[in-house]
């Protein structure tokens, strides 16, 4: 399996290192980092979906976008609400039927390695 590489941090510096740089933007840029903040924390709160779920939808969204560090983030988020590694797998699926095989080498390193380091439950 692959392994993140980022000057050999772990995936828990990297989301370490995605929160120091959100701070820094909100520092910078007070007004637009409190907005974005506040929109996110609405778009991720339960209303007819759960945040599981939503979770779930921006965990596949990341994937076929590429972007490591939603993935990581997500995956995460995913693991926190209680999805099991069958639901992120099912995610994987999900989004490599839209990105093809860019998504799925993602999916298959990226995301299980962030399961085995934040630890999956078995809900």
């Amino acid at each position: 399996m692959a392994q993140y590489q980022d000057n050999g941090k772990s995936l828990h510096d990297a989301l370490k290192q995605y929160k120091e740089g959100l701070g820094i933007f909100e520092q910078k840029m007070p007004m637009m980092g409190r907005k974005f903040n506040e929109f996110t924390e609405q778009c991720f709160s339960a209303d007819s979906l759960t945040e599981k779920e939503k979770q779930l939808i921006a965990l596949g969204i990341s994937i076929n976008a590429q972007d490591e560090f939603c993935m990581i983030y997500h995956t995460k988020g995913c693991l926190d609400q209680g999805a099991t590694e069958e639901n992120i797998l099912e995610v994987i699926s999900v989004a490599a039927a839209f990105g093809g095989g860019a998504a799925l080498s993602q999916g298959v390193t990226l995301v299980q390695q962030c399961i085995q380091e934040f630890g999956h439950t078995t809900h």
